[in-house]
């Protein structure tokens, strides 16, 4: 109602003809000019990246980057846009060297993402603060050298990632890494020496590890994780747990300065020569504003068409599901969407496939896969025949456009036997769409404990060695291609692990730890029901191997972890940790599932499974195999006992 009355009383006051006349021609004069603008953006981008490129050896990946075309428009090997404008480069395991031409960079005004991770650049780093904006920065695993200045970041006052793991830096760690909205900060295998700095508390990732640092470590960052600090002998106190003796009086050496006039000035403003320009801005602009609030009013009427088909789908997936299981086949209703859908665009991560519409998408036959903890998820079978997965997140609504649209990228890169590759994504602020084909066999949880027939018979023993082996070899590329994700998966249970064909594993819903909301993140991700988050309050690296431990159990006994069913959200508590020692000790007289088959001349290997699933329970972390370890000893239990 309240929405009615304030576009009708837009509507009244709306200018009369010929302001309006007035106000059209502005509009349109401006749109000329802003179409100009975006033609010289992109001449002004094509220039600036090829001037970057030549400063580049061994850039044979970059071979679509010319002239001839725009680096928006012509999907450029690497960059990243938003709009008509470069806001990215993603170059990664390309084998670059050379020396990184900065200044051309500077030519980029909105460009705010770099990633020059595993490739071969050495030498000195080069001189970031020329770009003021930037917001990520990736040189891990690269040979980069030297001493870093204390200035080298100074007046990057946005920068919120920084990962230098992996080079050969020395000296002390910068000072002006302590800005004020720094997030990450990876600068482990390195030779950094002296004290930690006082820098930014609230950092969701930090690692300083097998470094030379001495000295107290700041309050800022002493309630992170152990491991963060490992390998710099000298350092102590919390959380290292070393006695420092008596506390210099003084300042943390490397902490920012307390007197303001030291702090880099503010960009200047941008100045105009004459007042008829600035009245020429602002009549322009209220001629917008006026008439994108009376669109507004007609606009507003229709929100949330694109998704009403979702919403639909559901809606009714919440009756029929399955509580237990959360991966129910069901039919769904032939119409998922109205027929007057607005029309709006997918971002394809693999350029190998045919694009389609999300109008086109929600308009296929759909069949409701189940509800989750995340939001629901259905199948569609597109035009021409091809299956997808459509899944819907409601608890992503705190990340920006291009923080989603940077992670995205990142995980579409991925490429693994036994991860589900990411096909398209779709954002919105409210909600979030990702795009998955579909799976032939379903999810191991559905395979495990739902009802077996000839044409869907049990998982015999072979086959379960054979996913447990396949979830361990994904884990372990997670957390190699993924070291800035603390826990590189963070969700893993038997309904996110999909089997094809050939009852190969593939993994799903991973790596979401960095776009779900924080306030939500302990009550959705499995990780966060772990032994040590309980305890302590964190994640670890070894937290995915609790997981894969509670998963190994689940697929031998073929019983359902307890804190699945009776959680409710719930951490770690009693009753789970009691399944697992019931197993373990032998207390269950039938550990193993009899519909498994093999159990008595297989039951050698069976037991060699069980006990690597019981060391991958170890609640203690710190004694907890890590998972090069667990991938090892799986591999050495074979089909049948020697």
């Amino acid at each position: 109602m309240l929405m009615g009355r304030h576009a009708a009383s837009s509507v009244r006051r709306a200018p009369s003809p010929p302001a309006l006349s007035a106000l059209l021609l502005a509009l349109v004069a401006f749109l000329f000019s802003h179409a100009a603008v975006s033609s010289v953006a992109l001449d002004n981008a094509t220039t600036a990246l090829l001037k970057f490129k030549s400063s580049l050896t061994n850039s044979d990946e970059l071979t679509n980057w010319k002239s001839s075309t725009n680096p928006c428009t012509g999907n450029w090997v690497g960059v990243i846009c938003s709009g008509d404008q470069v806001w990215g480069l993603q170059l990664e395991n390309m084998h670059l060297s050379g020396q990184i031409d900065v200044d051309s960079l500077t030519a980029l005004p909105m460009l705010r993402s770099l990633s020059f991770m595993d490739n071969d650049f050495q030498g000195p780093m080069p001189d970031w603060k020329k770009l003021v904006a930037l917001k990520s920065l990736y040189v891990s695993n690269n040979h980069f050298s030297g001493e870093l200045p204390a200035n080298t970041f100074e007046g990057m006052n946005y920068l919120k990632k920084v990962h230098m793991a992996n080079n050969d830096f020395k000296g002390p760690i910068p000072s002006s890494l302590s800005t004020p909205r720094l997030l990450e900060l990876r600068i482990e295998h390195n030779q950094f020496t002296g004290l930690i700095p006082d820098l930014r508390e609230g950092m969701t990732t930090f690692n300083v590890s097998n470094n030379q640092l001495e000295g107290p470590i700041p309050p800022s960052v002493a309630k992170l994780d152990p491991s963060s600090f490992s390998g710099n002998k000298a350092l102590c106190g919390n959380p290292v747990g070393a006695g420092c003796g008596s506390e210099p009086d003084q300042d943390i050496a490397g902490s920012p300065p307390s007197d303001s006039s030291t702090s880099p000035p503010p960009p200047p403003k941008s100045k105009t020569s004459t007042l008829k320009i600035v009245l020429m801005v602002v009549a322009i602009l209220v001629a917008m504003s006026l008439i994108i609030v009376i669109l507004l009013a007609y606009l507003r009427s229709r929100r949330g068409i694109i998704t009403e088909g979702i919403i639909a789908a559901t809606n009714y997936s919440h009756k029929n599901r399955d509580p237990l299981l959360n991966s129910q086949d069901v039919e769904a209703p032939p119409a998922v969407v109205p027929k007057k859908a607005e029309t709006a665009k997918l971002s394809f991560i693999r350029e190998d496939r045919e694009k389609f519409d999300l109008q086109d998408l929600l308009r296929a036959s759909a069949e409701v896969l189940g509800s989750g903890n995340f939001g629901s998820s259905y199948k569609a079978v597109l035009m021409d025949g091809h299956a997808v997965v459509v899944k819907r997140f409601k608890q992503m609504n705190n990340v920006d456009k291009e923080e989603f649209h940077e992670h995205m990228r990142r995980l579409g890169r991925l490429q693994h036997p036994n991860l589900l590759p990411l096909v398209a994504y779709y954002y919105r602020k409210e909600e979030k769409l990702l795009v998955f084909d579909h799976v032939h066999n379903g999810s191991l949880a559905g395979n495990l404990h739902g009802k077996h027939s000839e044409n869907k018979p049990c998982l015999d023993w072979p086959t379960r060695l054979k996913i447990v082996n396949g979830v361990a070899k994904g884990l372990l590329h997670l957390q190699s291609e993924l070291p800035s994700v603390t826990v590189a998966h963070g969700h893993l249970k038997s309904a996110n692990v999909l089997l094809d064909k050939e009852y190969n594993p593939l993994l799903m819903d991973y790596s979401l730890v960095p776009v779900v909301n924080l306030e939500h993140v302990h009550q959705l991700l499995v990780s966060y029901k772990s032994p040590e988050y309980t305890q302590t309050g964190r994640v670890t690296k070894k937290t995915d191997v609790w997981c894969l431990g509670i998963l190994i159990l689940e697929i031998l006994t073929g019983k359902i972890p307890a804190n699945y069913v009776l959680g409710h959200g719930a951490g770690y508590d009693s009753v789970l940790a009691g399944w697992v020692n019931s197993i373990v000790n032998g207390e269950d007289k039938e550990v193993f599932d009899p519909e498994m088959g093999g159990t008595e001349d297989c039951k050698g290997e069976m037991e060699k499974l069980l006990m690597i699933g019981a060391e991958c329970c170890e609640e203690d972390w710190q004694k907890r195999l890590d998972l090069t370890q667990a991938l090892e000893k799986i591999e050495d239990v074979k089909e049948k006992e020697n």
